[in-house]
């Protein structure tokens, strides 16, 4: 078991995306030809059952067999990763937690429960029972910006100085003083941002992302990061440019046009051409037509050519 401290978790991490049939079954044969395609990009890592992983939306079979696939092509080729157990209900998490542990996966990622904002003692005891569960592996906390309860660097403080082992978190980010409040906290604890604030990031502090960049192209994410580390002013450059293509080209789908975030992070895919998945979400949410595909990647051939020509 590849058990990864905080101080393991860091880079770009590529989400596993799920691949729908026309009758929303999942197409398996893509998934395990999306792993493979992960691995041989040698990605940093790759999470399962996050939000473009539609975890809301699966069967606790589907999960079992998702995940299953996963651990078994990542343990096999060394590759880190971390299972996604999050669900809006604290039991299901709960139960997909003890069975993911068997999966001898790096991490696992959890969400807060979501249908009443949670206060901070409920917060803390519901995240004790869930280490307690996990032990020996560590937990990632997943907060994004749509969460009912928005976590500040003191509510994280909070929590590790309560003693609950959180490993990480994703997080929105935030200005200066939000890092440097982040990088005061207790204990050693991986910060992930959105993966399209990379390059900023790391230079404040942050360890690295659950890659929105890496939907749009995992080999490009993954060498972009690694521009990063090596210090290269070039790093900045590509940073504003990723971020022209993100808010000329993909905001407006969530912004103007009302597609939720999972939408976007497909779309990217089918975009970027790395993988045969389909814009397709599962009922009752809508994906952006196929047919808006050719337009934005020729937007994004003269925002970031790189996305296109990149090579191992």
């Amino acid at each position: 078991m590849k058990v990864l401290s905080a101080n393991g978790i860091y880079g770009n991490w590529a989400t596993l995306l799920l691949p729908l049939n026309n009758d929303d079954s999942i197409n398996y044969a893509q998934l395990e030809q999306e792993i493979d395609t992960l691995i041989a990009y040698e990605v940093d890592g790759i999470y399962s059952n996050g939000t473009a992983g539609e975890f809301y939306n699966q069967t606790e079979e589907e999960f079992d067999k998702v995940n299953t696939l996963l651990a078994a092509k990542c343990n096999a080729a060394g590759m880190p990763f971390q299972v996604g157990c999050s669900h809006m209900s604290p039991e299901i998490s709960r139960e997909r937690l003890k069975r993911a542990k068997a999966l001898q996966p790096s991490a696992i990622q959890i969400i807060l429960p979501d249908w009443f904002i949670p206060t901070m003692p409920e917060i803390i005891d519901y995240l004790k029972v869930m280490a307690e569960v996990a032990a020996p592996i560590g937990l990632v906390l997943y907060n994004p910006p749509h969460s009912k309860k928005k976590l500040l660097p003191k509510d994280f403080k909070e929590i590790l100085d309560a003693g609950i082992p959180l490993v990480g978190c994703k997080v929105p980010g935030g200005d200066e003083q939000w890092y440097e409040e982040m990088k005061q906290l207790p204990v050693p604890f991986s910060v992930f941002i959105p993966g399209h604030h990379l390059a900023t990031g790391v230079s404040r502090g942050a360890h690295g992302a659950y890659s929105n960049v890496a939907c749009l192209n995992p080999l490009f994410a993954q060498q972009w990061y690694n521009s990063i580390k090596r210090g290269e002013p070039a790093a900045f450059e590509l940073e504003t440019r990723i971020q022209q293509f993100m808010n000329d080209c993909i905001v407006p789908y969530i912004r103007d046009k009302g597609y939720a975030n999972q939408a976007v992070d497909k779309f990217m895919a089918a975009v970027g051409a790395w993988s045969p998945i389909s814009t397709r979400l599962r009922w009752p949410y809508r994906w952006i037509p196929e047919e808006d595909v050719a337009l934005v990647r020729e937007q994004c051939r003269q925002i970031l050519p790189e996305v296109f020509n990149v090579t191992k």
